[in-house]
């Protein structure tokens, strides 16, 4: 069974910027992939050389991984170019060593730690983007009303999908009652906290978007011509109307 380089791609797309909650196939990080017969090879960029070292190697074993996974694959073989740990990244996944195995004593924090931080931070965010649209859907809806909304609530399209998805990446409940304004263990807060809680999920919202479109910027920079590789967020908005639990 042969692989083609779609299926390689599909696979590649899966694979998330941590910190900017984006496929790393949109965000024009992949810099080549060659199929040939079993084996696959990709390249990847980043937007600057001092980049995170714990990100980039975390980007680099989940395409590494993702690759392998792929029936018809033999050989999965994941570069790193020109960041200044490239040689050591590159050297731990031809090892297969392992994040620790790889930086040693300067790996503080396992993945699975890391993982988790920012997969509540895209929960955090994708929430404060399906409450400000229902804010702005209802004029009559306060911000302290946003304690009794329910996932029912919320219409269907690709922002329910994109939240429903990070609840389940972090174990939360996705059932149709579930409420939407919830703490990092799926408890909803209480009333009077709901205006200070939307603010803060906001600013992580923000500050997400916003290193996204800056590292956008920087890729192209660094180098001419990626911007035909990059591809801006998926909609992850709701449209005017909103689906009710009645409805």
């Amino acid at each position: 069974m042969m692989v083609t380089e779609e299926q390689a791609r599909a696979a590649l797309h899966t694979v998330v910027d941590p910190e900017l909650d984006e496929p790393i196939t949109d965000l024009g990080f992949v810099r080549s992939l060659a199929v040939d017969g079993t084996r696959v090879t990709v390249h990847l960029r980043l937007p600057t050389s001092f980049c995170a070292p714990n990100f980039a190697y975390l980007m680099a074993s989940d395409a590494k991984d993702a690759l392998a996974a792929l029936p018809g694959v033999s050989t999965a073989v994941v570069r790193l170019d020109d960041h200044h740990d490239s040689d050591l990244i590159n050297r731990g996944l031809a090892e297969d060593a392992g994040y620790r195995g790889t930086f040693g004593g300067e790996a503080e924090q396992d993945l699975d730690e890391l993982r988790l931080t920012f997969r509540r931070k895209a929960h955090t965010a994708a929430m404060e983007r399906a409450l400000t649209q229902l804010l702005r859907a209802d004029p009559e809806l306060s911000e302290e009303d946003l304690h009794d909304v329910t996932l029912a609530d919320l219409a269907e399209g690709p922002g329910t999908e994109g939240l429903l998805r990070r609840r389940a990446a972090l174990g939360l409940g996705t059932g149709p009652e579930e409420p939407v304004l919830v703490d990092d263990h799926g408890r909803p807060y209480p009333r009077e906290e709901v205006p200070l809680r939307l603010r803060f999920a906001r600013s992580i919202r923000i500050s997400i978007d916003g290193n996204a479109h800056f590292c956008r910027g920087l890729l192209r920079t660094r180098y001419p011509g990626s911007g035909e590789d990059q591809a801006p967020r998926a909609p992850e908005q709701f449209p005017t109307t909103v689906r009710t639990k009645a409805s």
